[in-house]
């Protein structure tokens, strides 16, 4: 059995998403952000002792992080359907483009997060204008241009083959889905700057599977 602890608007969805390309049945258990901080309820940490979604349970098995729960997965399930043959140059560039996914292209994504937050939070009026200057600082400085190295990055990945992994879609796709996605919201992926990525994100979101994961998440 397996048992996803969903998060609503979280890494979580891309979980469901895997789960339906690998055919495998699971059931969903459902948590809710604080409406005001937008954190994860106390619930979560009954399950995994840091409070954050995804967090997959599988005959027993507690299962973390969003990387790890999809190789695991894959791996376990998916008989080789959904990662390149070890050894290859294809495997190589699946296992980076799955780690790069986090360790690389959200850290910016989070930052911009946090300081539209500051830029827009409630304060006494005198400290509104030093907040909003430190923010904007920071956004001119370094968060707007490495989300722009990222995607600029990204997209020159995607003009040498339709998937991240090589010719064939992989779960590195899946990994790939949440910060792209995320980008495209609010961060200024579009089809003028990046056809390529634009591209992907049509393609997977075309997934019978993708599609069937988000019925999923709103049933």
């Amino acid at each position: 059995m397996i048992t996803v602890h969903h998060l609503n608007q979280s890494r979580s969805q891309r979980i469901l998403w895997l789960l339906e390309e690998l055919g495998q049945p699971y059931e969903i258990v459902r948590y809710q952000r604080d409406p005001k901080t937008l954190l994860a309820p106390p619930e979560l940490k009954r399950i995994h002792p840091l409070g954050k979604s995804p967090v997959v349970v599988v005959d027993g098995e507690v299962l973390a992080e969003s990387g790890a729960i999809i190789e695991t997965l894959a791996e376990r399930f998916g008989a080789r359907r959904l990662s390149p043959p070890p050894g290859t140059a294809d495997f190589a560039r699946y296992r980076y483009w799955l780690h790069y996914a986090e360790g690389s292209a959200m850290p910016p994504l989070l930052l911009k997060l946090v300081f539209d937050r500051v830029a827009s939070a409630p304060m006494p009026f005198f400290a509104k204008p030093v907040a909003r200057a430190i923010a904007a600082k920071a956004m001119s400085s370094f968060v707007g241009p490495q989300i722009t190295l990222h995607l600029a990055y990204m997209e020159s990945a995607l003009a040498r083959c339709d998937w991240f992994a090589g010719d064939a879609f992989s779960a590195a796709d899946v990994q790939l889905s949440y910060p792209l996605e995320a980008a495209q919201a609010r961060a200024g992926l579009n089809g003028s700057d990046h056809p390529h990525l634009v591209a992907w994100l049509t393609r997977i979101r075309a997934r019978p599977a993708y599609q069937r994961a988000l019925a999923r998440e709103a049933a």
